[in-house]
């Protein structure tokens, strides 16, 4: 080899190298994460997510990356986003909630989307059947969209001479009519007169309180990821305007909530970022069934109920999982 071929090579190594192992550094697989409220309001979730995904050999940082787009409670903003996600190129996309998995979905057929939801996935269309998903969708749901009927009843229980209750729902929610339907045609069968209150903002849910607060005698809060979100700002409303009431996690207890009833919401996060490592490690989404949460729990606030000058009865909170004293 001539010398100054030599000097070239040397030359070209020295400047394609440090290139070569800068993109090697970089070469990490990167998960979208399409969210429908916040970074921080949903951060508990991510971490459960976090956990599983770890469990099945990634880690942020060392061997997987996560691109973020939060729809900062503007549902309407969900397709744009999922969009900038696959221009992204990303491996793989956990969609938190049933607005963030349809819009995801809708955006891409080829792309393994993970979702992780209070709704049922069969119902929605996200999924053919929760054995065999089909196509490129799957994940873990633990239905609270369902148990808004339940709610109700133990709302009634707890207000027994009550014929009149209310029910908060977001309309920008496509869960909102099933869950409208189905807590209708329960308080038919209590004989509840029912006032459906919506919010969509801050500003609406400030306002509902204040106007059902006395119109109403307690308020079931339907499912929707605005109001998981604010569900110890919630509670604390609840307190506040001496409106009792149930949600179904228990930041909303802890906070001043009288009651909630529903699933674990951190289990569903889990369980995606381990269904999120296999299909990372091969497998199809096609073929790994929605893990569906069948636990559900019941927790009562008796510091709440006493404010609110309420005395459950013995068989209410005998029922309860949790009771706060």
């Amino acid at each position: 080899m001539r010398r100054r071929e030599f000097i070239g090579l040397v030359l070209w190594s020295a400047a394609t190298f440090p290139q070569m192992e800068a993109r090697a550094q970089q070469a990490v697989t990167v998960i979208g994460v399409l969210g429908s409220s916040t970074a921080t309001d949903y951060g508990p979730m991510i971490a459960a997510f976090r956990k599983g995904l770890s469990e099945k050999g990634y880690f942020e940082g060392k061997n997987v990356g996560f691109e973020y787009a939060w729809a900062d409670d503007h549902y309407d903003r969900l397709p744009a986003l999922a969009t900038k996600l696959i221009e992204r190129r990303v491996s793989l996309i956990l969609a938190a909630a049933t607005p963030s998995a349809l819009a995801a979905k809708s955006a891409t057929s080829t792309i393994p989307i993970v979702f992780a939801i209070g709704g049922d996935p069969v119902r929605t269309g996200l999924v053919t059947s929760l054995n065999s998903p089909g196509g490129n969708v799957t994940g873990a749901a633990h239905i609270n969209v369902d148990t808004a009927p339940k709610r109700l009843e133990l709302l009634h229980e707890l207000l027994p001479n009550r014929t009149s209750l209310g029910l908060l729902t977001n309309p920008a929610n496509p869960l909102t009519a099933s869950v409208e339907s189905g807590v209708r045609a329960a308080a038919e069968v209590l004989g509840i007169r029912l006032t459906t209150f919506h919010a969509s903002t801050d500003e609406e849910i400030e306002a509902t309180f204040k106007s059902a607060a006395g119109s109403v005698a307690g308020m079931v809060i339907g499912t929707d990821p605005l109001f998981t979100s604010r569900a110890m700002a919630l509670g604390a409303k609840s307190l506040e305007y001496k409106l009792p009431a149930i949600y179904q996690y228990r930041d909303f207890v802890a906070a001043g909530g009288t009651m909630s009833y529903g699933g674990d919401i951190k289990n569903s996060y889990y369980h995606a970022g381990m269904y999120a490592g296999r299909i990372l490690n091969g497998e199809k989404p096609a073929n790994l069934a929605v893990q569906l949460s069948t636990r559900l729990e019941l927790l009562i606030n008796l510091k709440a109920t006493k404010a609110l000058g309420l005395e459950p009865t013995p068989v209410l909170v005998g029922g309860a999982d949790e009771v706060i004293e």
